[in-house]
């Protein structure tokens, strides 16, 4: 398995948080429950703490909606 450090960890944690965000706005059918639940276990195994969650939570609500909070 690919070990990633420095601002290519920084970068997957981005990259995971987006992704579950935009996951869980999919509508019904098109919503991947699975990959999701998968991508939050991968992200919470990468995550550090909790100010680092809602950090990078933010940064993905941002990169999504274009909304801070």
């Amino acid at each position: 398995m690919a070990e990633f450090k420095d601002r290519d960890l920084h970068l997957v944690k981005k990259a995971l948080a987006i992704a579950v965000l935009a996951v869980e706005r999919q509508p019904g059918p098109l919503q991947s429950g699975s990959d999701q639940a998968d991508m939050k276990v991968l992200l919470e195994r990468l995550i550090e703490n909790d100010v680092e969650l809602a950090h990078y939570a933010r940064s993905a609500r941002i990169a999504v909606t274009g909304e801070p909070d």
